[in-house]
């Protein structure tokens, strides 16, 4: 939001003060030009804040609107149902197989009354998997789909992560631009006010004092440039997180920021974001595995790779069941015709049972199981690895989150004041021809520097809360079974 700049203000006034003492006319003028000027400044602050009110984008609205439009959310939405489905399936038993066939068909003539043993046979045939393998392979599979929750709770944390930090960029950008803003009208208005004395070959206007304004401005200049680049490309990228699905789907403008201008500011306020276990995380003491443990376990990724740790168990059962017999049943209806002889024979029914002796492909099952073993063993360290790596993570960022804490109190109790005494020291040795004008605008300077320097350790904190708090994310599905309907 733009305002007025204590310090410049004062050095107007100064300057207006020796303006009124030396040139009337001039001074009526110049100051009733600066007046005007801060007054327009005003009211376009006002209608800033108004325009704003009505379509800025909040922190908690960007991310509703990124989870809602995330495709991956819907494909695991899919992907889980898939599963399921397989699963159910996975129960039933194989089809019957139907064999229609006539036997013992005299080939001197294919009459088929001509020899009391041909007949017309039709057959069925059920097989039946090794062991238990069909229940395994529905357990199996229902396990596997139980990861895809756990893997949405972690996919919405990613997302607003993401958002968040996207978000924090675009708004340390937004306001370092109202502040350079401000800065600049003002100066703008110095320069005028010290071309002036200059002209008038006033006491105390020089040319290098114009020339030094003038840079600063310029270099205010290349600083907005860069910022506006930084600004529009952080709403860009934001921007991406709300689009429908694929670009040729029309977007429903109540999901989505199809009405609004991706040139809108956002709002004007940091967010208020609070840290998750604040009281463990203040220990300036590293912490061990141990403790932080508890606390990662519970994560939506790590609840994910256990589902599939378990799952991965039913692959071993399922591989030893492959040394068990593999059962069939067979049973046929042969039908006879009256023979030539016109004698009718009796029809045949037939009932067996078929089963295999897995002895000769013992090696290759021994194989299959090691494999499957393996297959779990690597899953396990795949969890190990991902709980190491938050670990490591968690502890990086709690360090950093200590290091922007103290930074902030030494800005907040001391930099900040002490970048505007020293404007003011400045501005009252310069009215008393005891410092150049080049030492008051290196000091209006400086103490822009450290209100931005400020305000970028406010968003490096709250980006960092940000993605301290997705460590301790705990997933909506607390048991192992959830299923599509225990989401909200």
């Amino acid at each position: 939001m733009c305002t007025r700049h204590p310090f410049f203000h004062q050095i107007a006034n100064w300057r207006l003060f020796q303006l009124l003492s030396r040139r009337a006319v001039t001074a009526i003028f110049i100051s009733s030009t600066f007046f005007l000027l801060l007054n327009s400044l005003s009211v376009q602050a006002n209608q800033y804040e108004t325009s704003e009110g009505n379509a800025a984008l909040s922190l908690e609205q960007a991310i509703t609107l990124a989870q809602r439009n995330d495709p991956w959310l819907k494909g695991s939405f899919l992907q889980q149902q898939s599963l399921q489905n397989r699963s159910n399936a996975a129960a039933i038993l194989p089809a019957p197989k139907i064999s229609i066939g006539v036997a013992n068909l005299p080939v001197d003539g294919f009459d088929f009354d001509q020899e009391p043993m041909t007949q017309f046979k039709l057959g069925v045939v059920q097989e039946f998997p090794r062991g238990d393998t069909l229940a395994l392979t529905q357990k199996r599979l229902s396990l596997l789909s139980t990861q895809h929750p756990f893997q949405r709770d972690n996919q919405r944390a990613k997302v607003s992560v993401a958002v968040a930090q996207l978000w924090l960029d675009a708004f340390r950008a937004q306001e370092s631009i109202q502040m350079i803003e401000t800065n600049r009208e003002l100066f703008d208005y110095l320069i005028d006010m010290t071309e002036s004395n200059f002209v008038a070959a006033m006491k105390g206007a020089r040319q290098q004092d114009l020339i030094h304004a003038r840079l600063e401005l310029t270099r205010l200049e290349d600083r907005l440039i860069v910022l506006n680049e930084s600004h529009d490309l952080a709403l860009f990228k934001l921007w991406q997180w709300f689009q429908a699905e694929s670009p040729q789907q029309p977007i429903d403008s109540s999901d989505s920021l199809a009405g609004l201008d991706i040139q809108l500011n956002l709002v004007n306020q940091l967010p208020d974001i609070q840290l998750k276990h604040a009281e463990l995380l203040q220990n300036h003491s590293p912490l061990n595995a141990q403790i932080l443990w508890p606390y990662v376990a519970e994560h939506p990724a790590v609840r994910s790779l256990e589902q599939k740790i378990t799952a991965s168990r039913f692959n071993i059962d399922l591989a030893k069941q492959k040394y068990k017999p593999q059962w069939g049943v067979n049973a046929s209806y042969g039908y006879r015709d009256e023979d030539s002889r016109g004698n009718n024979g009796a029809d045949f029914f037939s009932l067996g049972l078929t089963f295999d002796l897995p002895i000769f492909v013992t090696k290759r099952n021994d194989s299959e199981l090691q494999s499957a073993v393996s297959d779990s063993e690597a899953i396990k360290t795949e969890k190990w690895v991902l709980v190491r790596t938050m670990l490591t993570a968690l502890e990086a960022a709690r360090a950093r989150l200590l290091s922007l804490n103290q930074r902030q109190s030494l800005y907040q109790s001391r930099l900040v004041k002490e970048a505007h005494d020293y404007a003011e020291a400045c501005l009252i040795a310069y009215t008393h021809d005891d410092a150049d004008f080049s030492e008051v605008v290196r000091a209006g300077i400086a103490e822009l520097n450290v209100k931005i320097e400020a305000l970028d350790i406010d968003v490096e904190q709250m980006k960092t809360i940000v993605q301290l708090n997705y460590f301790f994310t705990e997933s909506a599905n607390k048991h192992d079974n959830a299923g599509l309907g225990d989401e909200s």
